[in-house]
């Protein structure tokens, strides 16, 4: 591991038993409050995809949005906010999914992507991919281009990436 990747993983936390008893969550907090790791870590997330032509950054409910905004100002790009049903004012189109402690839905507004519009999928963490998969299908639903997928961690032993179109760009910063 590099010495800045190092930086960022001694920024993260475990907290155990977090939603769920057997979950070990990663916390990302006191990365976000260290203004070195929080620039560092936006600047690596954001090299894979410079070259990329991304015209949106696609992120993922609630902590994707920390640094999915920042991605999508580092490329230059729009940013979709992906949310929990309920959440969003205007027509939506959902998509349920698994997770691997249950299920879940995303909605996206209607009229979020442009045909044809290369979109960059961001979250936090891929565990079992079934988050990142549920927001590609709904971008494809609405005429979007996936351009990728950017993670700050992966979960090796859940094989998340497996899930996911090979075809994509996939890039994470750590693994855990």
């Amino acid at each position: 591991m590099t010495e800045q990747l190092q930086r960022i993983h001694d920024k993260i936390r475990t907290i155990p038993d977090f939603p769920k008893p057997g979950i070990q969550f990663k916390d990302f907090t006191p990365l976000l409050a260290n203004s070195g790791t929080l620039v560092l870590t936006s600047k690596l997330l954001a090299e894979p995809y410079k070259n990329q032509n991304v015209d949106f950054v696609a992120g993922l409910e609630s902590r994707g949005f920390l640094f999915g905004l920042r991605l999508a100002q580092d490329l230059n790009a729009g940013f979709i906010p992906v949310r929990k049903p309920n959440k969003l004012p205007a027509d939506t189109v959902s998509h349920k999914y698994e997770l691997e402690y249950g299920t879940d839905t995303l909605e996206i507004h209607a009229d979020a992507v442009d045909k044809g519009a290369n979109v960059l999928i961001h979250d936090d963490l891929i565990a079992t991919g079934g988050t990142a998969k549920a927001c590609a299908e709904l971008i494809e639903k609405l005429g979007g281009n996936i351009i990728g997928f950017s993670f700050i961690m992966q979960i090796d032993s859940l094989n998340g990436y497996k899930s996911l179109n090979e075809s994509y760009l996939c890039s994470t910063l750590l693994s855990v």
